[in-house]
């Protein structure tokens, strides 16, 4: 297992978080998808190298890759492949499955929420239970994980259904005005061919997630069963079923840290199960709340990824915006300071010292409201 969890390191996830600038976090939760065997989704604007990152993993792996964009007019046949011609005219229903979803190790679906009712209830199936069936067929999917992203969650009640079988999600940001010259540095280099070998392939992905069930939850069975009702009364929809499920992310953080138990350190995992978009920063602060009583060498990057914020910069930032709220502003300049000021609020809440960060957080929603 250290054999695979090496040479995933440094021979796929490295690489890709050097040629991706800001994008570490969807890195390890595309690692932390597929070792669970969970599917995972992406809220964010077009143009932030969702589907780019999810396509280059797979090749990296050398997987079979299947990306699609939905629109309300697309079709089964667009997605899971045409009906066999020669074989309909002799009596036998057969899909040619060529290329398309249901022979895909990794698959992309892009504006998953445009998706027709027909499409939507084999997807369904295939998210569930890994298998497809038209008629009296039926596909074994050999399909590790499914990634999904738009910028908007769903309303309707049948498309929240879809949304609830993706138990990771991640929001995705444009990047920050000073990441901007490293971001054109690397979007260059990406631009050329690469020809870096790798020797990890989607078979051995299949052996680390193999020994899932072999991790040992016993050590965090009382802090995680706190964690989920914590998780209830922010108001987040964490059912039974995916209360169990979510054990499963627990289990692969271990693994992908060449652990055989899991330790409270893994509940940083928890910071992904939002279902609406307001929840995500009192999410994270619960999450981090915890994880700070928890830290361990041992414990995943993303565990330790609740940092201490620059508390001097962040105050200059935020007397700096005070004073561009007193100057005479356009809506469209308004609109963008309130961003930056919730944005800043947001950062206030790392702040380690609780007096600061009570200060800092005050000061962002006072001008908040100055704003609105």
């Amino acid at each position: 297992m250290s054999d695979i969890l090496g040479r995933l390191q440094r021979e796929v996830m490295e690489p890709l978080k050097d040629r991706f600038v800001g994008r570490d976090e969807v890195v390890d939760l595309i690692a932390l998808a597929i070792v669970s065997g969970e599917h995972l989704f992406l809220l964010g604007p077009p143009g932030t190298a969702k589907s780019a990152l999810i396509r280059q993993f797979a090749g990296a792996v050398r997987g079979r890759y299947f990306e699609y964009m939905l629109t309300r007019f697309s079709e089964p046949n667009e997605i899971f492949g045409p009906i066999d011609i020669a074989k309909l005219r002799e009596g036998t229903v057969a899909t040619i499955t060529t290329g398309m979803l249901p022979q895909a190790e990794f698959a992309f679906l892009d504006e998953i929420f445009n998706a027709n009712s027909a499409i939507l209830n084999n997807m369904l199936t295939v998210l569930n239970e890994r298998v497809y069936r038209r008629g009296a067929e039926l596909h074994r999917l050999p399909l590790l994980s499914l990634f999904s992203a738009s910028n908007q969650l769903p309303d309707d009640d049948a498309l929240r259904a879809l949304f609830d079988r993706f138990l990771l999600r991640c929001h995705v940001e444009n990047l920050k005005r000073e990441a901007m010259p490293q971001l054109l540095a690397a979007g260059w280099a990406l631009e050329q061919p690469s020809d870096a070998a790798c020797s990890v392939t989607s078979d051995d992905l299949r052996a680390l997630a193999a020994r899932l069930y072999e991790v040992d939850l016993k050590p965090v069975a009382e802090i995680y069963a706190d964690t989920v009702f914590k998780l209830r009364d922010l108001g987040i929809a964490l059912s039974d079923r995916r209360a169990v499920k979510v054990q499963k992310l627990l289990a692969a953080s271990a693994l992908l840290c060449g652990r055989a138990q899991a330790q409270p350190s893994d509940l940083w995992v928890m910071r992904y199960l939002w279902d609406r978009e307001e929840q995500i920063a009192p999410l994270a602060n619960l999450v981090n709340a915890i994880l700070e009583q928890h830290q361990s060498a041992q414990g995943h990057a993303l565990s330790r990824s609740a940092q201490s914020a620059d508390t001097e910069d962040l105050a200059r930032q935020i007397e700096a915006a005070g004073a561009e709220a007193s100057a005479r502003l356009s809506l469209a300049a308004l609109a963008r300071l309130r961003e930056r000021v919730t944005q800043l609020a947001d950062r206030a809440a790392w702040v380690r010292d609780a007096r600061a960060r009570e200060h800092l957080a005050g000061r962002a929603r006072k001008l908040l409201q100055q704003l609105t």
